[in-house]
């Protein structure tokens, strides 16, 4: 596993550059995700603007104004907090600066290096907005189409789905939120993908309304990019290690070295009696640690084991037992290797991303192949859930976890959205 980039390029190049450790792996690809969404949502939009389905809005804007008090006093504010941490990160002392993420949560910093920084930043847009200055300031107007606001809609997804999915995670771990609720809600760990997404649908709607952007259309453009970018996500999953893993695999072990083999189911029970304290502190109880025997299938035997069962070792967590030999942050493994689930969803959500992409224009009625995206994105969830972990919600006898049901919800609600859009529209939701 590789927490950050710190341990990519000491692994492949053999280097140790102490400032990559700032860049949680999870977190880039976090980002290429986004930056692949938006590829995607640009050429759908674009596609769609062509065929006349999306028209463009114009907008009155002064041009040749200097620069503001308040956009000089929000760039110097940019600026200082960029270098007061991310550049204040290369120039204190390793005593400060050994954990990244703590480092960026506290209040410690370099202010030499924030108010340069905060200067620097007012300095170029002083000097941006004075080499466009003119004599008079104009009034022109200026016309935008849906994809010009790709970058915006992005931010907004951003910016919104990282509350969303965090806020989730707070529900869905409700008893530990508010045993150390600091810890959670400063941990660059624990986010709910469907809480992202929710509460990036609300901001984008609002936004969409606001600019007259054909909310459907959008919809529509946007669902093969939400598919490409949550398997292209669950990537930085599967490779930092942070968590969102299936359940114990009791047909393979792995020892204090991080040496895995297949095993029997003997071999499961005698690793929980060898580590019941460690087992007993996370289920209650022996009995109730979950767990599959599923031995690799002998038709698939020329795939590696790690992709039935994974240990984790290094991974970002620190979730597990200590591996034998190692020193320092990250040297933890998982006792019993588990369903490595983020590693299915990457493979399935492309399949699905493949399919959306290949029927999005024969899906004729507007709204329909978003409704489509929804079945999709419930029923893949809905099934890899039942080999994830996740807390179990009590709800009138039944114990489905969070995913469980916003995913049964979107089935349903995909179902009814593509009826009722058919209707409306009558002749056929498929092209010939």
């Amino acid at each position: 596993m590789y927490p950050n980039l710190y341990y990519v390029f000491k692994d492949i190049f053999g280097v140790e550059w102490n400032f990559l450790r700032v860049a949680n792996t999870f977190g880039v690809f976090v980002a290429i995700s986004f930056i692949v969404a938006a590829v995607v949502l640009v050429a759908e939009l674009k596609r769609k603007g062509k065929e006349g389905l999306l028209q463009p809005t114009e907008i009155n804007v002064v041009v040749g104004k200097p620069a503001s008090t308040s956009e000089l006093i929000l760039n110097f504010i940019m600026g200082f907090i960029f270098g007061y941490k991310f550049i204040g990160l290369f120039l204190m002392g390793s005593a400060a600066t050994s954990d990244p993420p703590a480092f960026i949560f506290s209040s410690l910093g370099s202010w030499p290096a924030g108010i340069i920084a905060g200067l620097a930043f007012a300095g170029v847009k002083w000097w941006e907005k004075n080499k466009q200055k003119l004599p008079k300031p104009e009034e022109r107007k200026i016309r935008f189409w849906p994809h010009d606001r790709v970058g915006e809609v992005v931010i907004l997804g951003l910016v919104f789905g990282l509350i969303g999915a965090k806020v989730f995670d707070f529900f869905e771990n409700w008893d530990d939120f508010l045993k150390n609720p600091s810890e959670y809600i400063f941990s660059p760990a624990g986010l709910t993908y469907y809480g992202g997404l929710i509460f990036a649908a609300i901001a984008i709607w609002i936004y969409a309304r606001k600019h007259k952007i054909g909310f459907w259309h959008l919809n529509d453009a946007a669902a093969p990019a939400l598919m490409l970018s949550y398997g292209v996500g669950r990537i930085g999953c599967q490779v930092a290690g942070d968590g969102d893993w299936g359940i114990y695999n009791s047909a393979f072990k792995v020892n204090n070295e991080g040496v895995m083999s297949t095993a029997t189911i003997d071999d499961f029970n005698a690793t929980l009696q060898a580590n019941s304290a460690y087992f007993q502190s996370h289920y209650g109880s022996l009995a109730d640690v979950p767990h599959h025997f599923f031995p690799k299938p002998g038709f698939l035997g020329f795939l590696p084991d790690w992709m039935f069962g994974y240990n984790y070792p290094h991974n970002v967590n620190e979730a597990g037992l200590r591996l034998a030999g190692c020193a320092g942050k990250y040297c933890n493994q998982l006792a019993v290797p588990v369903f490595p689930t983020p590693f299915y969803e990457t493979i399935v959500c492309l399949i699905l991303f493949g399919i959306l992409w290949m029927l999005r224009k024969k899906f004729t009625v507007p709204g329909t192949i978003f409704a489509f995206y929804l079945i999709l994105n419930g029923i893949e969830r809905f099934f890899i859930e039942k080999i994830r972990v996740n807390t179990r919600l009590d709800i009138a006898g039944f114990q489905p976890t969070q995913a469980e049901l916003i995913s049964t919800l979107l089935i349903i609600g995909g179902l009814v959205l593509w009826i009722i859009l058919a209707k409306r529209s009558k002749p056929v939701s498929l092209a010939p």
